[in-house]
C-alpha cells in the first residue's frame, strides 16, 4: 500500500466525484482510477459505490477512511516536525473554529501567527463543536476552537480558554424584561427559544442545564449563525439563552442573568489531538495563544454593565 493511493482514496471519498478529485490532484483520471482499483485489490474489497452522479463509500470505505486520514495526518506531522529542527516551520495549519468563539480572537491570531510563519498555509473551517472535535480527532484539524462535552472522543486533549455563564437573552418589550431580576429554568418553561442547532456548544450547554433542571424546553427557531439568531430575539419571535459575551453584539436586547443550572458553563477550549500527534504548526499557533504575542489574542470576555 502506498502513501499515494491512501491520498488518491482520500480525495475521491470528500470529492464523491473521480473527475473532481483528478482536477484536485492535478492527474489524470484514468490514472486515479486505477490507483484505486489498486487498492480495492490489495485490500480485496470495493471501497466504492459507483453512479453516474457520485460516488459512495462502501462500508469498507468508511473503515478505511478514517485510518486513511490518522496516516496521512502523521505523515503531514513528521515532514512538519523535520522542517521544524531545521528552522523553518512550513507544511498546513488546518484550524477549526465555532462562530464568535470567546477567549480568542481568531482573525487577529491567525495574523500574528502569518508574519511569524509566513511559509506555512492556513486553512481555516467554520462549524460546530461536534463536527470540530470529529475533524481534530480524525486527523483532519490540527486544532479547534470550541466547547468541549464528556461525549467527545478520548482521543482529544484540551486547553482552556475561557469560561463564562450563560445569559438570557429577550427583546425589552417581552414579558421577562419587566421583571428585571435573576431567572432560573423554571422562570423559562414554556417560552419559545430560539436556538443553535444541536451540533453547537452553546446549544449543548444550554441542553445540558436544561436537562439537569429536569424543565423541558422547545426550540421553535433553529439557526446556525450568531445573527440570525439575535434578529429573531431582536423581533420578538423568541428568547435565547446564550454565552453572556453575546449581550455585547446587540445592547438593545435585555440581558438578564440565569441560576439554578448547576455547574452548567460555557466553557471554551482548544481541542488538539494526543501530544505525540500534535504538528508542529498547532504547538506553534498555541503558545502564540498563550503569550498573546505582540497582538494580544488572548482576550477573556468584556465586563460591563447589564443591558436592559
Amino acid at each position: 500500500m502506498e502513501l499515494r493511493h491512501l491520498q488518491h482514496f482520500v480525495a475521491v471519498a470528500e470529492d464523491q466525484h473521480f473527475t473532481r478529485a483528478a482536477e484536485r490532484l492535478m492527474v489524470s483520471q484514468s490514472g486515479l482510477s486505477a490507483s484505486i482499483r489498486a487498492l480495492e485489490r490489495e485490500l480485496r474489497a470495493p471501497l466504492f459505490v459507483r453512479t453516474t452522479r457520485r460516488v459512495t463509500l462502501t462500508e469498507a470505505g468508511r473503515a478505511l477512511l478514517a485510518e486513511a486520514e490518522r496516516i496521512l495526518a502523521q505523515v503531514r506531522s513528521a515532514h512538519e516536525a523535520v522542517a521544524a529542527v531545521q528552522g523553518v516551520l512550513r507544511g498546513t495549519l488546518a484550524l477549526g473554529t465555532e462562530q464568535c468563539i470567546a477567549g480568542v480572537q481568531v482573525a487577529r491570531l491567525l495574523a500574528g501567527f502569518r508574519g511569524r510563519h509566513p511559509d506555512v498555509e492556513i486553512r481555516l473551517r467554520q462549524a460546530g463543536s461536534g463536527a470540530l472535535a470529529e475533524e481534530v480527532a480524525a486527523g483532519r484539524l490540527d486544532l479547534a476552537f470550541a466547547y468541549r462535552t464528556r461525549a467527545d472522543s478520548d482521543q482529544l486533549r484540551s486547553v482552556a480558554l475561557t469560561s463564562e455563564p450563560m445569559t438570557v437573552l429577550c427583546h425589552p418589550g417581552h414579558r421577562l424584561a419587566s421583571a428585571g431580576a435573576v431567572l432560573t429554568p423554571d422562570d423559562l418553561a414554556g417560552e419559545v427559544f430560539v436556538d443553535f442547532h444541536p451540533d453547537w456548544g452553546p446549544r449543548r450547554t444550554t441542553d445540558a442545564a436544561f436537562a439537569a433542571a429536569g424543565i423541558r424546553r422547545t426550540v421553535a427557531l433553529e439557526v446556525n449563525d450568531v445573527h440570525s439568531l439575535l434578529d429573531l430575539v431582536d423581533e420578538n419571535l423568541g428568547i435565547a439563552v446564550v454565552p453572556r459575551h453575546f449581550r455585547h453584539k446587540r445592547p438593545a436586547l435585555t440581558a438578564l442573568p440565569l441560576k439554578g443550572t448547576g455547574e452548567a458553563e460555557y466553557e471554551t477550549v482548544a481541542l488538539l489531538p494526543p501530544d505525540r500527534a500534535t504538528s508542529p504548526a498547532a504547538r506553534a499557533l498555541l503558545t502564540l495563544l498563550e503569550t498573546g504575542g505582540a497582538t494580544g489574542v488572548l482576550t477573556p470576555p468584556q465586563e460591563g454593565p447589564q443591558t436592559s
